[in-house]
Formats: structure tokens, C-alpha cells, sequence
């Protein structure tokens, strides 16, 4: 075994979670044909998860994703000593008075001690404006979110003006972009609502509003998808602790966006050069933290999403300073009770987005009466835990785009609407679109939505442990490209009224895998492959509920203890 993959398999083993997910692991690890599922019951432990415990980080269908969320993945999210208190400046909880002045005051002053929690108390708290977290460290904690509301009164389209799209058309990028509580680096916040102001639509994410503030660090040479370890041509800019942003430019015959779909016949046979918006979308930029630099020898926090291949011109470049340890906690987000918008002109009455942000957390929020819930927009390695989207009803309840990876959606609820949704609007759900990887969304409860891979040839992207009544429908330009890339994974999913699109994809996703998910039949929105010939999926425990073992394939990823050797 080679020394980075022994200390990486060393602390996977350090992490494994306690309780069930450890019993699943190590009764699969044993080879046994069963596992632990609860007191009195057994499961069935499919081919495909012994497949992956030989080769967890290189597995053809079934993407690594063991190390999404908050510090790699971390049960515990960090506790702040609280360093000010937004009564102090101003903020009272009467339901009348504008608080986001005071709020807002109180979370700029915890940047400038270089860190800490605001406190907000119980009780409703008007907010006329924006919550903008735009410092690393600080977190903005609630009472509890039965307990402490911030009533939302006005739109992003008043407060900032109105936000066309880049590819033009009539288009708000209000519905799918920013946030009433937005958390991004505050010089990144700046230049982009200062090209919003100005018309100049911006680039959203990692390096900068035109995609030109980087420079290049260094070289790599290939590897494949699943190291740790690459190697570097000149190490002296990379230290332990530090993000790089990876670079992979596309060449002309598109032949990374085709190793993103899996490579072969139907990717080659698939026409790439008239997907405009799909080619804006490369050079794919993913952020990791370095954790060791030996010689030439650089290990990563993650394994390596994707070969590196010469073609490519891999490289670790620089990007703009991002946000990170911050976070929003215990806390209600009410926006005014107004119709739900024609579809793609929504206003901006949206809840909480993370914006070139790696390693940040949302925890214990509700929002409610939002055109869009909770956004990531080049987010990467951040963790929304015990999230739920309420209210009149939502375009997107969750969505995850611009290139975000390694984000994890846990314990999250979409409720069902409490108006009939107005004519003209389109409800999508857990969202997922623009190269975006290995994000995981587990343990949730959608009484509405469906599982929305938006085009832009997301590739994965994990679904695992949900129950979903299947009643939205994605979206996607068609100049955006495949509704999916290679290695989606779908695992123990309960489909409560039987409807099939975007639920079992192994008609659909290449290289992808369907696990563990009752019986469905196609209707409403009905989809055809992008691509042709064999898809190389698989569908194993079709027709069950509730038997696969590990019922959930995240949790599993994260408490087996990989033994690799002879590597």
C-alpha cells in the first residue's frame, strides 16, 4: 500500500461513524449475503455494494462520495463562542422594526474579531434588506427555528434590481441565484452585485465575473480519477491547509465532457459542439484543500474526481478568496406571502445561498413562502443539515449548480404546498445541473418534487435514502447538454404515487446505478437517453422498499474502513 492511500485508509477508519452504518459496513466488509437493519429485520446486500467495497474510489457506477460536506464529511459542526449579540446593535424582536441593519452590523463586527457566533434571540424579527455573511468564521445562530423567525418583507429584484441571464432572453437569474440570507466571500459579493447593478450578468463562481482572476500554480502530471496523490511540476506555491482550485480545459474533440459521461460509443457518437451553454461551463473548476506536499507529490483531501489527462492541461490555479467556517443556524426565514411568479421571472424572495463557499454549514432552517429555498452556487464541501422548505410553495426548493461538488443535503424536508400553485409556474425539486459532483442528498422526506437534473450534465451525484412524492418536473436548455453524466447513483428510494421519471434512471443516466426502489411506470414528463447504445447502468432490488443493505449508501461510504493493498 502506498503511504498517502495507508494514511487516507487510516483516517477514513478514524472517522467510521458508530452505530448502525458501522454494523452495515462490517457485515459487508465480512462478505456476508445480509446486514444489520434494525432489531428483528434483515436486508438484502446488492452485488453492486460488495463491487464497491473492493474498489470504492474507482467503481465504473457508484461515485465516492464519503467524504461529502463539511470537514470531509463531519458529524459535528463546529460551536463559535458567541462574540456579539444583535440586541447590541440595535435588532428587536417586535415583528416591526427592520432588524437587517442591526443583524447585519452585529455579523461585520464578529469579521473584524476574526471570528464567532452572532446570537439572535427568540421571537420575529423584521428584516427590510439582505443578511450577508461575507466573513470566514462567523455563524449566525438562531434560538432554534421553532423559535426565532426573520420575516423577510422585500425581493431581491428591490433590493439589488433586476438580474437578467448571461445567454440572454428575458430570463431572471433571480431564479436561481442569490439568497435573502447569502453567505459569500464579501469582495466576491461585491463585484458580482456590482455587475448585476451595472447589466454586466456575470460568471458566478470561483474565479471571478469573466472567469479571468487566476493564475496558474502549477502543472500536474496524469493520474486517474480516484487517487489521492498527484504529482506536480513545481510544488513551492502548495502548503497543507490551502485550496487549489484544479483546472481541466476541454479540447476539440470535447473528449472531457465526454469522460464525464463515461467515455465509449454513446458518449462519441453524441454531438457536442452546438451545446452552447454546456461549453460555457468548461474549463471544470474543482476546489480541494491540500493535506500533505512531499517533494513532488501532492495528496488531497478527496480523491481526484476525474482523470488528468495531457490533453487537458491539468493545473492547480489560484481563485478568488473563498468564504469558509461560517455558517447559519436555528432560525425560521419568512418571506412575505406573494404569488409564486411565471416560471424563470421569479423576484428574488429566496432563502439561504452559499456562494464560493467551501466548508460551511446550514443547520436547524426553515424557509418559508420562497420563490427558491436553499441554494449552492460554486459551493463546494458544505454541509445543509436539517434543512425544510415550507410555505406557498417553491421553483426550486434546493438547487446546486455553477460547479458546486462534494455537498451534502442531509435530514432535509420539502413540504407540501399550502396554495394551489398559480398557472404558468413550474415546481423542479433537489436540483442539480452545470457539471456539478459528487453531492450527496440523503435522508429527506419531498412530499412534492421530483428528483431534477436540470442538463448541464451533472455526473455524480448521489440520491439515497429518500421518499418522494414525485410530482415536479426538471428543466434544462437544450443547448445545456445530457440530462446526466456518468455515475448517478439512486439508492433505497420510496416513490410514494409510482411515477418513474428521473426516480429510475437506468434507462437514462449512463453508467449509473438504481438500487433498492418499488415498483414505478412512466408518465407525466416522460424522458429518452441522451445517449445511444448501451448505457452500462445497472438496476439491482427493483421493486422492493426498504431492504437494500446499507439503506444508506452515504452513511455506509463513510464508516467502512477501506483496506486496499498490493496498490
Amino acid at each position: 500500500m502506498k503511504g498517502h492511500e495507508a494514511a487516507v485508509a487510516s483516517g477514513l477508519s478514524r472517522r467510521a461513524l458508530l452505530g448502525s452504518a458501522a454494523a452495515v459496513a462490517a457485515g459487508v466488509i465480512a462478505g456476508s449475503g445480509t446486514a444489520f437493519a434494525a432489531p428483528g429485520t434483515r436486508g438484502t446486500v446488492p452485488e453492486l455494494w460488495h463491487e464497491f467495497v473492493r474498489e470504492p474510489y474507482r467503481h465504473p457506477q457508484i461515485p465516492f462520495v464519503g467524504r461529502a460536506g463539511f470537514g470531509g464529511g463531519a458529524a459535528r459542526l463546529p460551536r463559535r463562542p458567541v462574540v456579539a449579540d444583535v440586541r447590541d446593535f440595535g435588532a428587536v424582536a417586535d415583528g416591526r422594526t427592520d432588524c437587517a441593519p442591526a443583524i447585519n452590523r452585529a455579523i461585520a463586527a464578529a469579521g473584524a474579531a476574526g471570528g464567532g457566533t452572532v446570537r439572535i434571540p427568540p421571537g420575529v424579527l423584521r428584516v427590510d434588506g439582505l443578511i450577508r455573511l461575507g466573513h470566514s468564521h462567523v455563524v449566525l445562530r438562531g434560538a432554534g427555528s421553532g423559535r426565532t423567525t426573520l420575516r423577510a418583507t422585500r425581493n431581491l429584484t428591490e433590493l439589488i434590481g433586476p438580474y437578467g441571464s448571461r445567454y440572454g432572453g428575458d430570463k431572471s437569474s433571480w431564479s436561481w441565484a442569490g439568497g435573502l440570507i447569502w453567505l459569500a466571500p464579501e469582495a466576491r459579493w461585491n463585484s458580482l452585485t456590482e455587475a448585476i447593478r451595472e447589466r454586466a450578468w456575470p460568471f458566478e463562481g470561483w474565479t471571478g465575473n469573466r472567469r479571468e482572476e487566476w493564475r496558474t500554480l502549477t502543472r500536474t502530471a496524469a493520474a486517474r480519477a480516484g487517487d489521492w496523490t498527484v504529482t506536480v511540476t513545481d510544488p513551492a506555491g502548495l502548503r497543507p491547509g490551502a485550496l487549489v482550485l484544479l483546472r481541466l480545459s476541454d479540447d476539440a474533440g470535447h473528449t472531457l465532457l465526454r469522460h464525464m459521461a463515461g467515455d465509449g460509443p454513446g458518449p462519441d457518437a453524441y454531438t457536442w459542439t452546438d451545446k452552447s451553454k454546456l461549453l460555457s461551463y468548461v474549463p471544470y473548476e474543482w476546489p480541494v484543500r491540500i493535506t500533505r506536499v512531499r517533494g513532488h507529490e501532492v495528496t488531497l483531501e478527496r480523491p481526484l474526481p476525474l482523470d488528468l489527462r495531457p490533453e487537458w492541461e491539468p493545473q492547480f490555479t489560484t481563485h478568488v478568496p473563498e468564504l469558509t467556517g461560517s455558517g447559519v443556524e436555528g432560525l425560521t426565514l419568512e418571506a412575505v406571502e406573494t404569488p409564486q411568479q411565471p416560471h424563470l421571472l421569479d423576484l428574488g424572495y429566496n432563502g439561504v445561498v452559499l456562494q464560493c463557499a467551501y466548508d460551511c454549514w446550514v443547520d436547524d432552517v426553515t424557509v418559508r413562502n420562497t420563490d427558491n429555498g436553499f441554494g449552492l452556487v460554486a459551493a463546494s464541501a458544505c454541509t445543509l443539515r436539517r434543512t425544510r422548505v415550507s410555505g406557498r410553495g417553491s421553483h426550486h426548493p434546493y438547487f446546486c449548480r455553477e460547479g458546486s461538488h462534494d455537498n451534502l443535503v442531509q435530514d432535509f424536508t420539502i413540504e407540501e404546498r399550502t396554495t394551489p400553485a398559480p398557472a404558468g409556474t413550474q415546481l423542479h425539486g433537489i436540483n442539480v445541473e452545470g457539471l456539478s459532483s459528487h453531492n450527496v442528498w440523503s435522508r429527506g422526506e419531498m412530499r412534492m418534487g421530483t428528483f431534477d437534473s436540470h442538463r448541464g450534465m451533472p455526473f455524480a451525484n448521489v440520491r439515497t435514502d429518500i421518499t418522494v412524492h414525485n410530482n415536479g418536473r426538471h428543466g434544462g436548455d437544450a443547448s445545456a447538454g445530457p440530462l446526466f453524466g456518468a455515475r448517478f447513483t439512486h439508492w433505497n428510494i420510496r416513490v410514494t404515487n409510482g411515477r418513474a421519471g428521473l426516480m429510475k434512471i437506468d434507462a437514462l443516466a449512463p453508467y449509473s446505478a438504481t438500487v433498492g426502489i418499488n415498483e414505478v411506470r412512466e408518465f407525466d414528463q416522460i424522458d429518452v437517453p441522451d445517449f445511444e447504445g448501451d448505457l452500462h447502468s445497472r438496476l439491482e432490488l427493483y421493486g422492493t422498499t426498504g431492504v437494500v443493505r446499507p439503506a444508506n449508501l452515504h452513511e455506509a461510504q463513510r464508516a467502512v474502513q477501506v483496506r486496499r493493498s498490493g496498490r
